[in-house]
């Protein structure tokens, strides 16, 4: 009785973490079919505003080119580069306008050396070595068993963890620069701040969804892990 109640819960975790992802998806999905949709009022391009922001800022020298994808944007901190997918570099649009001064945000915090910006890079040597042994998975759960594939899979989990928490606030902050400088440089006008807020909002809430699912995993492993003991 008592390790069927465990083996359901574990099925909820499972997809209460599904239904987070799927919904968080879902959410960004929404917010950029409806703002690729409505024009931006000075008409500017994505690139237009993101090579606008960055002069603006002492980043002349960073460049910002086009990139294959949908919603592929970043930044890249090697290359000083923005990197836009077609839509946002070439499109007048809320949502265009909205990505690009996000990206130049990441940029400002490269210059200004932002500190949990520094803590993620520092996190990716160690996210992806961990994130490569759970290829062994198999091999560990022939040698190990099924603890030994558990505890491999929580290491991966906790450190992924672990990236995401440093990423919140890299992304969160990202945002705040970029509404902030949107209106300090009069690329929106007041009624697109909310556009462009939904816009931001409903892309940091996909790293938000990232984290709980995460941890929501975690949890379930933690409870599978106290099963397989108590066997």
């Amino acid at each position: 009785m008592y390790y069927g109640l465990e083996t359901g819960i574990t099925m909820i975790l499972f997809f209460a973490a599904l239904v987070i992802t799927i919904y968080a998806q879902f959410k960004i999905n929404s917010a950029y079919s409806k703002y690729k949709k409505i024009s931006a009022n000075k008409k500017l391009t994505g690139c237009d505003v993101a090579r606008q922001i960055l002069d603006k800022n002492g980043l002349s020298k960073v460049y910002v080119v086009a990139t294959n994808g949908e919603l592929s944007d970043h930044y890249d901190p090697t290359r000083k580069v923005v990197k836009l997918s077609q839509d946002i570099y070439n499109g007048n649009t809320i949502a265009a306008i909205s990505v690009a001064a996000h990206e130049c945000g990441h940029a400002i915090q490269d210059k200004e050396n932002y500190k949990f910006m520094r803590i993620r890079a520092a996190l990716v040597p160690v996210v992806n070595l961990v994130s490569y042994l759970g290829y062994f998975g198999l091999i560990v759960s022939l040698f190990a068993g099924i603890s030994g594939y558990l505890k491999l899979s929580l290491l991966t989990l906790v450190a992924t963890m672990l990236f995401q928490l440093v990423t919140l606030p890299v992304e969160f902050d990202a945002s705040n620069r970029a509404l902030k400088e949107l209106e300090k440089l009069g690329l929106i006008s007041p009624d697109e701040k909310k556009g462009v807020k939904k816009m931001l909002g409903a892309a940091a809430f996909t790293y938000v969804a990232s984290l709980l699912s995460t941890l929501i995993n975690i949890l379930r492993i933690v409870i599978m892990l106290n099963n397989n003991r108590d066997e």
